[in-house]
């Protein structure tokens, strides 16, 4: 490996890195605009510079040269330093000073580096340049006059999200970066050229002159709104949340965030439940906590009592309600609230097995009914990255676009049980083999298991067998017992004479007819409507709870504000109810909650990669039915929060309706 040395100190570097990783391994710090790491290297802003032997007399780039053995690097010398001064200062000349009125303000680059590397004066007295904004639809709002061409956007759109709708057009000083036609962006990823923008250029429309950083209380949460588990920040002030920003997990999201995690918040204060109610000559009246709990210690249910649970919800949540059925000496629970069914006798064959950051490793991959664009979009990025690494990518279902290149076979299941000649050979030369079966497909489990011996899925070190969920619950409802054999229908059929919905919305609730119903949420959407008891709970953003994402990892998020109203976090109603109920639970804390969850489920005990042992079932491995479609019909309204959410409601009506709508000029 190359030893350089930086500034008189000798370091060593790995084979392949630039002058500008050098310099980080050393501990300077070098500015940049255009670099950065998740990138390819555009070379373009010119900050980097440094100086270097031996080498021309004049700095160089670092972000694009790369280090030698026997480099002499100064990072502070004179000529370096006022080669930075001069850069910041043709980097301002067109820029506006409009800080005060700028979102960006408080957490920006420019900001930071033109006080840190700039001359603090400036001697340009002609006309600046002045540029039109240009649309890029709901999420992005633009004031390109502050752009300074780092061209970031550009390449996050190619490279990450692979849809290649921002670009540059012009030369020199009239480049603009624009929307493909000036129509709005349509990645789901859109979101992100805002954290990657290092000027104002890009901001947050939804978030716009809502407040400055330096206001907001800060809390380290996980996002629910997929399984993917995206470590995520929340920026509350008083008692709302305004927004929610992408924290950096290598093994989970990267840095990256979904346009539903970062936008979906400003739902979390619309159409919420705040106070109990009970359903009374066919309408819902308010009720004090009390009333509430008495209807329903009334009920006569003796054992006959079933939970179901939502998407959204926590592990606590569910441990509190099979704690509370255990009790009643009832084990109905369920969390595949869809009427979805699948053998979960073993958790391995229904886990993600390969972990999101090992797709990336894959050289074949083999999708089955899953839309993982939609899905799971932290996901598909990561099978983007495969593909860049020379993997080729095979599909069963509906043609869609994932944003990357698919021979797809059809959409009929049957394939399973005859695949071509073409991908048997692909996997059959393949050292890290991968199939991805997502939950269209999940009824044909049994022929997807039968092929992990002929397509060599599973092997010493490597596990290329994954079933992708949708839901943040799903995993940890799993952990904890939440599936019936037949599903929801197994519930359904023994007629519960009292039934717990937690946080569960996308029930058919027309099939628990005769069921006292007991909606235990945080907004007023189908589960409210259809409920005979309303209790009002907390949000993810208003609760500590733990969540199992997709490849099996225990995550915990913390609360970032207090519930509105009277509603109360939701293992705490579970916990007041029980002793209604005369059956008290043995927790009073959320700490001795836990304490008990981890002692009947050992796997939540430890936050991090839970160990399934591969023992799959023999299932049935005949395969047919056509694939019609996926799970998912549309990606912006897939729950609650989000169906609240006005942001969320304009992206679908424009991203994925297709209305138009007419921008004011600003």
């Amino acid at each position: 490996m190359p030893i350089v040395k930086v500034d008189g100190v000798e370091v060593e570097v790995p084979a392949g890195a630039t002058v500008l990783q050098a310099c980080e391994i050393a501990g300077k710090e070098i500015p940049r605009f255009c670099y950065h790491e998740r990138l390819s290297i555009a070379g373009n802003c010119r900050m980097c510079l440094v100086e270097v032997k031996p080498g021309p007399p004049k700095p160089q780039a670092s972000c694009a040269l790369p280090a030698a053995d026997k480099q002499e690097i100064f990072t502070n010398s004179p000529m370096v330093k006022n080669a930075r001064e001069g850069v910041m200062e043709f980097l301002l000349i067109n820029h506006p000073l409009d800080c005060p009125i700028c979102d960006q303000g408080g957490e920006c680059d420019l900001q930071d580096q033109s006080l840190a590397y700039g001359r603090g004066q400036s001697r340009y007295d002609e006309n600046k340049r002045a540029v039109t904004e240009k649309y890029m639809g709901p999420i992005v709002k633009t004031v390109m006059t502050r752009c300074i061409q780092c061209t970031r956007c550009i390449r996050f759109a190619e490279e990450v999200a692979g849809v290649e709708e921002i670009g540059a057009i012009g030369r020199g000083e009239d480049m603009q970066i624009v929307s493909y036609l000036e129509h709005a962006v349509t990645s789901e990823l859109s979101g992100n050229v805002v954290d990657l923008c290092p000027v104002g250029a890009l901001t947050s429309k939804p978030y716009a002159f809502e407040a400055r950083p330096w206001e907001l209380r800060k809390t380290l949460t996980i996002d629910v709104m997929d399984a993917v588990g995206t470590n995520i920040r929340l920026d509350s002030r008083g008692r709302q949340v305004l927004r929610a920003v992408p924290r950096i997990n290598e093994d989970v999201n990267e840095e990256w965030a979904s346009d539903k995690t970062r936008h979906a918040v400003d739902g979390l204060v619309r159409r919420r439940l705040d106070k109990p109610y009970i359903r009374k000559g066919g309408r819902l009246t308010e009720a004090s906590w009390d009333a509430a709990f008495l209807a329903i210690s009334q009920v006569d249910a003796g054992s006959s009592i079933a939970a179901i649970a939502g998407d959204l919800v926590d592990c606590e949540t569910m441990y509190a309600a099979k704690a509370l059925l255990g009790s009643l000496g009832s084990t109905l629970l369920e969390g595949r609230q869809t009427g979805m069914d699948y053998d979960t006798t073993n958790l391995a064959a229904v886990n993600f097995n390969t972990t999101i950051a090992g797709t990336e490793q894959a050289d074949v991959i083999l999708i089955v009914g899953s839309n993982v664009r939609w899905e799971a979009p932290l996901v598909n990025t990561r099978i983007r990255k495969a593909i860049k690494r020379g993997a080729k990518v095979f599909a069963i279902g509906p043609e869609t676009e994932l944003t990357y290149k698919v021979e797809w076979l059809g959409e009929d299941l049957g394939v399973l049980g005859n695949l071509p000649d073409a991908v048997n050979e692909a996997f059959a030369k393949a050292e890290r083999p991968m199939m991805i079966v997502g939950g269209a497909a999940l009824k044909s489990l049994g022929a997807a298991l039968a092929l992990v011996s002929p397509l060599g899925l599973v092997k010493d070190g490597w596990n290329g067998f994954n079933v992708l969920h949708m839901a943040a619950s799903r995993m940890g409802g799993l952990m904890l017992g939440y599936a019936q054999k037949g599903g929801i229908g197994d519930v359904v059929a023994a007629k519960p004479k009292l039934a717990f919905f937690l946080g569960a919305d996308e029930v058919d609730f027309g099939a628990f007819e005769g069921t006292f119903k007991v909606y235990i949420g945080h907004h007023g959407d189908k589960g409210a409507a259809a409920a005979d008891v309303v209790l009002p709970g907390a949000s993810y953003a208003e609760k500590s709870g733990t969540y199992v994402n997709l490849e099996g990892r225990v995550q915990r998020g913390e609360r970032a504000v207090f519930p509105p109203g009277d509603a109360r976090e939701d293992w705490t109603i579970l916990r007041a109810l029980s002793g209604m109920m005369g059956k008290t639970l043995p927790f009073d804390t959320i700490e001795q909650l836990r304490a008990n969850m981890a002692t009947d489920t050992p796997a939540l005990a430890t936050l991090g990669l839970a160990t399934f042992d591969w023992a799959p079932p023999a299932l049935n491995a005949a395969a047919s039915g056509t694939l019609t479609g996926y799970p998912i019909k549309d990606f912006y309204l897939t729950n609650a929060i989000c169906r609240a959410s006005p942001t969320m409601q304009r992206c679908s009506a424009e991203l994925v309706h297709g209305q138009e709508f007419a921008e004011a000029a600003e």
